[in-house]
């Protein structure tokens, strides 16, 4: 079963994600890409730091050369950003990155960008999965010659993916005031993608987690939330550094941890940077949060006046908006989120710096920043819950939601939106029901005044059946 979910194709490595199946994929992606640009097709390929990504990038990479696309493969790992960048800067149709970027380390994955620098657009994913039924009807005989071949006939050009995207940030964020400012950082790639490059934008940072490590060491599980956040939040409680930051396995998306060791979620960090654009910024446009973000996010746009726009998850429907009109943030509750100041796109890396730009210009801590939301828009919590499920147990959990409960446990339910999964609002919060769309999981999402209340919503929940 070849399927694209949420953010690309994802499968267990030998199991579903096999050089076979890649094949099917590729051949169904190079026909997609020559029956829309057949004059200079060309395309962008990247890779994370997963086993045989490297190996399933050149793979990738071979067969599109030999349908006459130009193929330009990075020379060594790259984050999603980095190839989303280029796939604008160099004009070409489509990126492609191998990675699965903050799933377990037995998966890896396909992900394809639009030629803007974002995500691809739903429309051009179902364009590729119908090339995928044709190929995979009647799969054809696969002859593919040596990879120095390809490179030597110019055919697959091999570049460096990481100084021009450097440069480009060095333009964008106020880099020397960060280093002047005295702050102590510490940076977690959690093994993946962003492995050596905050340390080149910013040379005193602390790395952890830096190395070459395919099953992520001691994190095991590169998506940066608290479980796996474990070693970032002890080494904070430790009191010698002013902010930690952490990207996930392909670096498009962001975790922060104050200086007292406390997890900073990805609702706060997005209200945050909605301000520090808006108002220190002074740039102009409209809020897109998708369905599982926080109604914060509602607040400040009714407050200042700020059209907003709410999406089903999944940032290519953000990216949609982005490259349509004129967006100023744009984001999702997993941990990504885009600007008007950047492509198009999830970033980790850039947020985290415009983060600390933000830390640098107001002269406050995480924890300050963080606690005047409180004041500004009440105490918000939020807790996510993943349960794997068999596919008997999801529609069992899907069909409950279906049958629209008046109460969720002691909570009376105002309203339910179904724009992606079942989102309940309660008197005192919501709660969210989605099924995972990379993964063999039903999400639980909440968020209240207390995380004793979340807690107390998400057990609740988690009883539906």
């Amino acid at each position: 079963m070849i399927i694209f979910g949420t953010d690309g194709w994802r499968g267990v490595i030998a199991r579903d994600f096999t050089f076979e199946n890649l094949q099917l994929v590729a051949l169904a992606t190079a026909n997609y890409v020559k029956r829309i640009e057949d004059k200079n097709p060309a395309v962008v390929i990247g890779y994370d730091t997963r086993f045989m990504s490297k190996e399933f990038a050149e793979e990738t990479s071979k067969i599109l050369a030999s349908k006459g696309i130009v193929v330009h493969i990075t020379e060594e790992i790259s984050s999603t950003p980095q190839v989303s960048f280029h796939t604008k800067q160099k004009g070409a149709t489509l990126g492609i990155v191998i990675t699965a970027s903050h799933n377990p380390p037995i998966y890896n994955g396909y992900k394809v960008k639009g030629s803007f620098g974002g995500p691809a657009y739903p429309e051009q994913i179902a364009e590729i999965e119908k090339e995928l039924e044709k190929i995979v009807a009647k799969p054809p005989k696969v002859s593919l010659k040596p990879m120095d071949f390809y490179i030597s006939s110019r055919a697959i050009r091999p570049f460096d993916a990481k100084e021009s995207y450097l440069r480009y940030i060095r333009k964008k964020i106020d880099l020397e005031a960060i280093t002047n400012s005295g702050l102590k950082i510490v940076y977690d790639p959690m093994y993946g993608a962003g492995i050596c490059t905050m340390n080149r934008l910013l040379p005193n940072v602390h790395e952890i987690h830096g190395g070459y490590n395919p099953a992520f060491g001691e994190i095991g599980h590169p998506e940066p939330i608290p479980p796996n956040l474990l070693p970032l939040m002890d080494l904070m409680k430790l009191g010698q550094y002013s902010v930690g930051i952490a990207t996930d396995g392909d670096a498009d998306r962001l975790g922060a941890v104050d200086h007292l060791g406390g997890f900073v979620d990805s609702h706060r960090i997005f209200m945050l940077l909605l301000k520090y654009l808006y108002e220190d910024k002074r740039k102009r446009g409209a809020v897109v949060k998708t369905v599982s973000l926080t109604s914060m996010v509602d607040m400040y746009c009714q407050k200042v006046g700020l059209k907003l726009h709410e999406t089903p998850v999944g940032f290519k429907h953000t990216a949609k908006l982005m490259n349509e009109q004129k967006i100023l943030i744009g984001g999702e509750e997993s941990g990504g989120l885009g600007t008007i100041i950047h492509i198009p796109e999830r970033d980790g890396i850039f947020n985290g710096l415009l983060l600390l730009e933000m830390m640098t210009m107001r002269k406050k801590s995480l924890k300050e920043l963080c606690d005047e939301l409180d004041t500004e828009f009440g105490t918000h919590r939020f807790l996510r819950r993943d349960v794997t499920v068999t596919e008997a147990q999801k529609k069992a959990i899907l069909l409950a939601c279906k049958r629209k409960p008046t109460k969720i446990g002691r909570f009376n339910v105002s309203s339910i939106n179904t724009r992606d999964g079942y989102k309940f609002q309660l008197e005192t919060g919501w709660l969210l029901i989605r099924a995972s769309g990379t993964e063999p999981l039903i999400r639980f999402y909440s968020e209240a005044e207390s995380l004793s209340k979340v807690n107390e919503i998400l057990d609740e929940g988690m009883k539906l059946h």
